[in-house]
Protein backbone atom coordinates (compact mmCIF):
# COMPACT_ATOMS: atom_id res chain seq x y z
CA UNK A 1 0.00 0.00 0.00
CA UNK A 2 1.51 3.39 -0.98
CA UNK A 3 2.00 5.90 1.82
CA UNK A 4 0.38 9.32 1.75
CA UNK A 5 3.49 11.10 0.55
CA UNK A 6 3.82 8.69 -2.36
CA UNK A 7 0.22 9.39 -3.30
CA UNK A 8 0.87 13.13 -3.21
CA UNK A 9 3.87 12.67 -5.47
CA UNK A 10 1.75 10.60 -7.86
CA UNK A 11 -0.94 13.30 -7.97
CA UNK A 12 1.63 16.01 -8.71
CA UNK A 13 3.25 13.90 -11.42
CA UNK A 14 -0.11 13.25 -13.11
CA UNK A 15 -1.01 16.94 -12.92
CA UNK A 16 2.01 17.87 -15.05
CA UNK A 17 0.09 16.84 -18.17
CA UNK A 18 -1.62 20.25 -17.80
CA UNK A 19 1.67 22.18 -17.63
CA UNK A 20 2.26 24.26 -20.78
CA UNK A 21 5.69 24.71 -22.34
CA UNK A 22 5.60 28.42 -21.60
CA UNK A 23 3.59 30.93 -19.61
CA UNK A 24 2.79 32.03 -16.08
CA UNK A 25 2.16 29.29 -13.53
CA UNK A 26 0.46 29.66 -10.15
CA UNK A 27 2.43 27.83 -7.47
CA UNK A 28 0.30 26.51 -4.64
CA UNK A 29 1.20 25.90 -1.01
CA UNK A 30 1.46 22.63 0.91
CA UNK A 31 3.14 19.28 0.54
CA UNK A 32 1.48 18.23 -2.71
CA UNK A 33 2.12 21.65 -4.24
CA UNK A 34 5.76 21.40 -3.18
CA UNK A 35 6.07 18.21 -5.24
CA UNK A 36 4.60 20.09 -8.19
CA UNK A 37 7.09 22.94 -7.72
CA UNK A 38 9.94 20.44 -7.98
CA UNK A 39 8.52 18.98 -11.18
CA UNK A 40 7.95 22.43 -12.70
CA UNK A 41 11.53 23.38 -11.81
CA UNK A 42 12.73 20.34 -13.72
CA UNK A 43 10.89 21.57 -16.83
CA UNK A 44 12.41 25.04 -16.39
CA UNK A 45 15.87 23.49 -16.16
CA UNK A 46 15.12 21.66 -19.42
CA UNK A 47 14.37 24.98 -21.12
CA UNK A 48 10.63 25.58 -20.64
CA UNK A 49 9.82 29.30 -20.60
CA UNK A 50 7.84 29.22 -17.36
CA UNK A 51 7.57 31.86 -14.66
CA UNK A 52 5.70 31.55 -11.39
CA UNK A 53 3.40 33.40 -9.03
CA UNK A 54 3.78 32.00 -5.52
CA UNK A 55 0.89 31.71 -3.07
CA UNK A 56 3.07 31.93 0.05
CA UNK A 57 6.52 32.96 1.20
CA UNK A 58 7.31 29.27 1.69
CA UNK A 59 6.41 28.45 -1.92
CA UNK A 60 8.33 31.51 -3.14
CA UNK A 61 11.42 30.35 -1.29
CA UNK A 62 11.07 26.82 -2.64
CA UNK A 63 10.57 28.05 -6.20
CA UNK A 64 13.53 30.41 -6.06
CA UNK A 65 15.77 27.71 -4.61
CA UNK A 66 14.67 25.34 -7.37
CA UNK A 67 15.34 27.86 -10.14
CA UNK A 68 11.82 28.97 -11.07
CA UNK A 69 11.73 32.72 -11.83
CA UNK A 70 8.92 34.57 -10.07
CA UNK A 71 6.81 37.55 -11.07
CA UNK A 72 6.32 40.47 -8.69
CA UNK A 73 3.75 39.90 -5.95
CA UNK A 74 1.60 42.89 -6.85
CA UNK A 75 0.58 41.61 -10.28
CA UNK A 76 -1.44 41.88 -12.43
CA UNK A 77 -0.78 38.47 -13.95
CA UNK A 78 -2.10 36.37 -16.80
CA UNK A 79 -1.83 32.94 -15.18
CA UNK A 80 -2.18 30.00 -17.55
CA UNK A 81 -2.62 27.34 -14.89
CA UNK A 82 -2.34 27.07 -11.12
CA UNK A 83 -1.35 23.85 -9.36
CA UNK A 84 -2.51 23.61 -5.76
CA UNK A 85 -3.73 21.17 -3.16
CA UNK A 86 -6.74 21.11 -0.85
CA UNK A 87 -7.62 20.03 2.68
CA UNK A 88 -11.08 18.68 1.82
CA UNK A 89 -12.92 18.09 -1.45
CA UNK A 90 -16.66 17.59 -1.88
CA UNK A 91 -18.35 15.50 -4.59
CA UNK A 92 -19.13 18.80 -6.35
CA UNK A 93 -15.36 19.59 -6.43
CA UNK A 94 -15.77 22.42 -3.94
CA UNK A 95 -12.86 22.82 -1.55
CA UNK A 96 -11.73 23.74 1.92
CA UNK A 97 -8.24 25.23 1.82
CA UNK A 98 -6.07 27.10 4.29
CA UNK A 99 -4.66 24.41 6.51
CA UNK A 100 -1.24 25.88 5.79
CA UNK A 101 -2.43 29.43 6.31
CA UNK A 102 -2.09 30.65 2.71
CA UNK A 103 -5.79 30.87 1.87
CA UNK A 104 -5.87 34.56 0.90
CA UNK A 105 -3.02 34.37 -1.57
CA UNK A 106 -4.25 31.02 -2.84
CA UNK A 107 -7.68 32.50 -3.53
CA UNK A 108 -6.25 35.55 -5.32
CA UNK A 109 -4.04 33.37 -7.54
CA UNK A 110 -6.87 30.89 -8.12
CA UNK A 111 -9.09 33.73 -9.32
CA UNK A 112 -6.41 34.98 -11.71
CA UNK A 113 -5.81 31.59 -13.36
CA UNK A 114 -7.37 30.41 -16.61
CA UNK A 115 -7.15 26.81 -15.34
CA UNK A 116 -7.02 25.55 -11.76
CA UNK A 117 -5.64 22.05 -11.23
CA UNK A 118 -6.20 20.71 -7.71
CA UNK A 119 -4.05 17.75 -6.63
CA UNK A 120 -5.05 15.53 -3.69
CA UNK A 121 -4.70 12.06 -2.30
CA UNK A 122 -7.94 10.20 -1.73
CA UNK A 123 -7.94 10.90 2.02
CA UNK A 124 -9.05 14.47 1.21
CA UNK A 125 -12.37 13.37 -0.30
CA UNK A 126 -15.53 13.67 1.80
CA UNK A 127 -19.27 13.52 1.42
CA UNK A 128 -19.70 17.19 2.33
CA UNK A 129 -17.37 20.06 3.15
CA UNK A 130 -16.89 20.43 6.89
CA UNK A 131 -17.40 16.76 7.50
CA UNK A 132 -13.71 16.06 8.11
CA UNK A 133 -11.90 19.40 8.28
CA UNK A 134 -12.38 22.68 10.11
CA UNK A 135 -12.91 25.74 7.93
CA UNK A 136 -10.07 28.29 8.13
CA UNK A 137 -11.13 31.94 8.04
CA UNK A 138 -8.51 34.70 7.79
CA UNK A 139 -9.41 37.75 9.86
CA UNK A 140 -7.97 41.18 10.60
CA UNK A 141 -6.08 41.46 13.88
CA UNK A 142 -7.95 44.64 14.87
CA UNK A 143 -11.10 43.63 16.70
CA UNK A 144 -10.36 39.95 16.12
CA UNK A 145 -12.34 38.81 19.18
CA UNK A 146 -15.40 40.67 17.84
CA UNK A 147 -14.98 39.04 14.44
CA UNK A 148 -14.42 35.66 16.10
CA UNK A 149 -17.75 36.02 17.92
CA UNK A 150 -19.57 37.02 14.74
CA UNK A 151 -18.13 34.01 12.89
CA UNK A 152 -19.22 31.65 15.66
CA UNK A 153 -22.75 33.02 15.56
CA UNK A 154 -22.88 32.42 11.82
CA UNK A 155 -20.90 29.24 11.23
CA UNK A 156 -20.17 27.33 14.44
CA UNK A 157 -17.55 26.98 17.19
CA UNK A 158 -14.21 28.51 16.22
CA UNK A 159 -10.73 28.56 17.71
CA UNK A 160 -7.96 31.06 17.11
CA UNK A 161 -5.09 29.26 15.40
CA UNK A 162 -1.89 29.35 17.43
CA UNK A 163 1.72 28.38 16.93
CA UNK A 164 4.03 27.84 19.90
CA UNK A 165 1.45 29.38 22.20
CA UNK A 166 1.06 32.63 20.24
CA UNK A 167 -1.51 33.52 17.58
CA UNK A 168 -0.52 32.27 14.13
CA UNK A 169 0.13 35.22 11.81
CA UNK A 170 -0.33 34.81 8.06
CA UNK A 171 2.00 36.14 5.37
CA UNK A 172 -0.42 39.06 5.17
CA UNK A 173 -0.20 39.90 8.87
CA UNK A 174 -3.63 38.53 9.78
CA UNK A 175 -4.98 35.89 12.17
CA UNK A 176 -6.84 32.68 11.34
CA UNK A 177 -9.75 31.08 13.14
CA UNK A 178 -10.64 27.46 12.40
CA UNK A 179 -14.38 26.84 12.44
CA UNK A 180 -16.12 23.54 13.23
CA UNK A 181 -19.01 24.04 10.83
CA UNK A 182 -19.99 20.40 10.56
CA UNK A 183 -21.20 19.19 7.14
CA UNK A 184 -22.24 22.22 5.10
CA UNK A 185 -25.60 22.04 3.31
CA UNK A 186 -24.79 25.11 1.17
CA UNK A 187 -21.06 26.01 1.00
CA UNK A 188 -21.66 28.76 -1.56
CA UNK A 189 -24.10 30.58 0.72
CA UNK A 190 -21.78 30.24 3.69
CA UNK A 191 -18.85 31.56 1.66
CA UNK A 192 -20.85 34.64 0.67
CA UNK A 193 -22.10 35.31 4.20
CA UNK A 194 -18.72 34.87 5.86
CA UNK A 195 -16.95 37.14 3.44
CA UNK A 196 -19.40 39.98 4.07
CA UNK A 197 -18.69 40.02 7.82
CA UNK A 198 -16.61 43.05 8.89
CA UNK A 199 -13.16 41.87 9.90
CA UNK A 200 -13.20 38.77 7.71
CA UNK A 201 -10.49 38.97 5.06
CA UNK A 202 -11.28 35.71 3.27
CA UNK A 203 -12.66 32.25 3.99
CA UNK A 204 -11.08 28.95 3.08
CA UNK A 205 -14.13 27.96 1.06
CA UNK A 206 -13.29 27.58 -2.63
CA UNK A 207 -16.67 27.01 -4.28
CA UNK A 208 -16.78 26.38 -8.04
CA UNK A 209 -13.06 27.14 -8.28
CA UNK A 210 -11.77 23.71 -9.41
CA UNK A 211 -11.36 23.03 -13.12
CA UNK A 212 -9.46 19.75 -12.87
CA UNK A 213 -9.19 17.46 -9.84
CA UNK A 214 -6.32 14.96 -9.76
CA UNK A 215 -6.87 12.22 -7.16
CA UNK A 216 -4.21 9.68 -6.23
CA UNK A 217 -5.30 6.54 -4.42
CA UNK A 218 -4.41 2.92 -3.90
CA UNK A 219 -6.00 2.02 -7.23
CA UNK A 220 -4.05 4.67 -9.14
CA UNK A 221 -4.67 8.23 -10.29
CA UNK A 222 -8.05 9.53 -11.42
CA UNK A 223 -8.77 12.84 -13.11
CA UNK A 224 -12.11 14.66 -12.93
CA UNK A 225 -12.99 17.70 -15.03
CA UNK A 226 -15.49 20.16 -13.63
CA UNK A 227 -16.85 20.97 -17.08
CA UNK A 228 -17.85 17.34 -17.52
CA UNK A 229 -19.62 17.02 -14.16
Amino acid sequence: MPDQNSLKEAAAEAAMQFLPSSGVIGLGTGTTASHAIGLIARRVAEGAALVGVATSSASAEAATAAGIPLLAEEGPWEIAVTFDGADEVSPALDLIKGGGGALLREKVVNSAAALNVIMVDESKLSGALGERFRLPVEIARFGWAQTHRDIERLAGPAVLRKREGAPFVTDNGNYIVDVATGPMPDPAALERRLETLPGVVVSGLFVARTDVLVIAGEAGVKIRHAAAE
